[in-house]
Order: C-alpha cells, then sequence, then structure tokens
C-alpha cells in the first residue's frame, strides 16, 4: 500500500510559511510584538515535535529495514545530523527575539534557509526511502506515535495551525485525510479558537 505523505507536507509548507511571516516581521519591526512571539513560540513547539518524533521513531524504524544498505543508513545519519545543525540556528533567532542579540533578518534568514535545506533533502530522498522501506502499518505506527503526543489538546491548534492561510486545494487535501470527527471539530470549535491566539496577528 502506498503511504500518503500529505500531512508530511502539510506540516513542512507551515514551518516554511512560518518562517516567512518571521522574516516579513523582522523586516518591517514588528517582531518584538506579542502576536509574532506567539507565532514563533507555537513553530518552536511543532518543529520539535515533529523532528524528535522523527528522531526517535521514524529514523530507526526505517534503519531497522535497510540494515544492509550502507547508503541508506547514511541518509538517516544526515537526516538527524541536520537536525542537530538547526538546534544552533534556532537558538539565535529566539535569543534576537528575545533582545539579548541583534541581527534578526540575518539570523532568520539563516535559519530559513537552513531548514529549507534539510525539508527538501527529506523530501527528495528520506521519504522515497520511506515509501520504499516501511509499510502502511510502519507509518500507522509512526503517525500514532505523534497523534498520543500531542494529543486533543495539541491537535485542537495543530489542524488549524496547518491550514491557516494556505489555498483551498491544499487545505481540503490535508483536511481529506482526517478522520471526519476531527473535521468536524475543527470546523465548529478549533479553528475559531485558533484565531482567538492572535498567532502571527491572525484576525
Amino acid at each position: 500500500m502506498t503511504i500518503d505523505f500529505t500531512p508530511m507536507y502539510a506540516a513542512h509548507d507551515a514551518f516554511r510559511r512560518d518562517l516567512e511571516r518571521l522574516g516579513k516581521a523582522a523586516a518591517d519591526g514588528t517582531a518584538a510584538t506579542p502576536a509574532v512571539r506567539a507565532g514563533w513560540d507555537n513553530f518552536l513547539h511543532q518543529l520539535h515535535i515533529h523532528h524528535t518524533a522523527e528522531d526517535s521513531d521514524l529514523w530507526p524504524r526505517v534503519q531497522r529495514r535497510v540494515t544492509e544498505r550502507p547508503q541508506d543508513i547514511t541518509l538517516l545519519a544526515e537526516m538527524e545530523a541536520e537536525h542537530a545543525r538547526l538546534d544552533p540556528l534556532l537558538t539565535s533567532v529566539d535569543a534576537a527575539l528575545a533582545g539579548r542579540s541583534g541581527n534578526l533578518p540575518e539570523r532568520v534568514e539563516a535559519l530559513s534557509s537552513a531548514l529549507d535545506e534539510h525539508l527538501r533533502h527529506e523530501e527528495e530522498s528520506a521519504l522515497p526511502l520511506i515509501q520504499e522501506a516501511l509499510t502502511a502499518a510502519d507509518w500507522g505506527a509512526f503517525t500514532g506515535r505523534i497523534r498520543r503526543q500531542q494529543g486533543l489538546r495539541g491537535a485542537a491548534l495543530f489542524v488549524p495551525w496547518i491550514v491557516d492561510g494556505i489555498p483551498s486545494a491544499d487545505r481540503a487535501r490535508f483536511l481529506g485525510v482526517l478522520p471526519p470527527p476531527v473535521r468536524v471539530l475543527n470546523r465548529l470549535f478549533w479553528e475559531a479558537g485558533y484565531r482567538r491566539r492572535g498567532l502571527w496577528r491572525q484576525s
């Protein structure tokens, strides 16, 4: 069975979108506002969950399937190393936002470039390997771990965060892979709650 990577691509696009918003705020002098800080804090939270789940579950799961394939083992090691290289860039941006250092636009640009490079590497190389090496059950076990880590409260933030401002076709594609009860909760409650948070100056 083919693995549906729609949620993975949607999360990657949401990370890119948030850093674009942060870059714009850094350029126009609004990065110190509570709305931007709230958006950044959520970005850090979502990225931490995403990368922690990959490092602790996904990459080891794939590695067990490709133990006799050195090139694939190397790719998985590269994925973990790229995660580690992002940590000081995240810390650097966080410090600049907190007013402990300057050059915020340059720091955001460095982070955006490194994260986009990693995401493209994952999309072009790691996801095809996952598609070939894992079963749908393997993928379900991985995504189930993320769902348990997020919990219902986390899902109430994650789902509307993903669809925040995305094109209607992408929105429909992402929501279409979710269970019907989740779509109902998102429509009736979660998106309104997300808007009230005011992330990135949401109205």
